[in-house]
């Protein structure tokens, strides 16, 4: 795991008022006891746990990726739990109908005319936050009915529109290994998902605990810390944290440099990508960094924010070509090779019309 520290001195801290200030020291504290929440049930997974946050604060939705007994589920229940929010789970499978997801219309009895009406039956993604389990085994129709609900977070039925709750939030988990019978997730749905998270396997320590306190039943309960208002509020709180035009440029000097064959592009980019980020990667950089820069008690974002998350922001963004998974070199290899080679503290500015 890679680790960033600011190799330039942090921007100076922006005028900001005292209503503010207290609230970026209670989103930081609300992410300290969330961490706390969490951790009675889930051992370790810091860093998922962090990203996780971040696109929660940042108002988005994210893909969690890991081999089956990782706990995806049970940590993104957990949160449900800790955030006090209403949580519906779809575990995705080869036969659900796109109407199993959004909702469908039903004839029935107008209690008041006796009239026979059409009523829409909201299905279970009218909810804050909804678990998508293996997102990747349902066919791509019904992949596609949940386009409308993480964009425009509404769901069109009937010729009419019907608002999703607020807030909204789709966590999705994927399982990488068994692809048959699967239907991989095309790009137009995977850009829709603010952060794309690997979940990876416990330490030995951390193995030991979790085996110690599943055999033991030392398991805590989590108990509600944070409520959808907070929520409200804290992602109002983002989009207000600056960026100063040094932090702006890394990140754009970043995304752009992942687009093969552009003059921003580095050779080994233009070599082993097929294609690369678009706007939205570069709106993603720089609204988690914000996001992170809140959940550790700071009003201003800086390219230690932009690194630490590059790579859930970028990796699904980002494609090797043939070339690159030939030699085995991944999306998230060309990543850390993008931050090695650009440097955060050379002198950024707006680029010429």
């Amino acid at each position: 795991m890679m680790r960033f520290t600011d190799p330039v001195a942090e921007p100076a801290a922006p005028e900001v008022s005292q209503d503010d200030l207290a609230a970026v020291q209670q989103c930081e504290r609300a992410y300290n006891r969330l961490r706390d929440e969490l951790a009675k049930v889930i051992v370790g997974q810091d860093e998922v746990i962090e990203q996780v946050l971040i696109a929660v604060f940042a108002r988005g939705h994210a893909l969690l990726e890991g081999v089956p007994g990782l706990a995806k589920t049970l940590l993104v229940s957990s949160l449900a739990q800790a955030l006090h929010l209403s949580f519906k789970r779809i575990q995705f499978t080869p036969d659900l109908m796109p109407s199993d997801v959004t909702g469908t219309e039903i004839i029935q009895e107008n209690l008041e005319n006796g009239r026979r009406e059409y009523t829409f039956l909201p299905g279970p993604i009218f909810a804050n936050l909804l678990l998508a389990d293996e997102i990747n085994r349902t066919p791509p129709k019904t992949q596609a009915a949940m386009l409308e609900a993480m964009q425009e977070r509404q769901v069109s039925a009937g010729g009419k529109t019907y608002p999703l709750p607020n807030p909204f939030f789709v966590l999705a988990t994927q399982n990488p290994l068994e692809q048959e019978g699967t239907y991989p997730l095309p790009e137009a749905q995977l850009d829709r998902f603010l952060l794309h998270i690997k979940v990876d396997y416990p330490s030995g320590l951390e193995e030991w605990e979790i085996a110690r306190r599943i055999t033991g039943g030392a398991m805590g309960e989590v108990e509600p810390s944070l409520s959808g208002d907070d929520i409200l509020r804290f992602q109002k709180l983002v989009t207000k944290v600056p960026v100063c035009d040094q932090v702006l440029g890394f990140a754009w000097t970043l995304v752009r440099a992942t687009r093969p064959g552009s003059p921003e592009a580095p050779d080994f980019i233009t070599r082993w990508a097929s294609w690369g980020a678009g706007p939205r990667g570069l709106l993603t950089l720089l609204t988690c960094a914000k996001a992170r820069a809140l959940l550790y008690g700071r009003y201003h974002a800086t390219a230690a924010d932009v690194q630490a998350v590059a790579k859930p922001a970028l990796r699904h963004r980002l494609a090797s070509n043939y070339s690159a998974q030939a030699s085995e070199i991944t999306s998230e290899r060309l990543i850390e090779m993008l931050l090695e080679a650009i440097p955060a503290d050379r002198k950024y500015e707006r680029p010429a019309a």
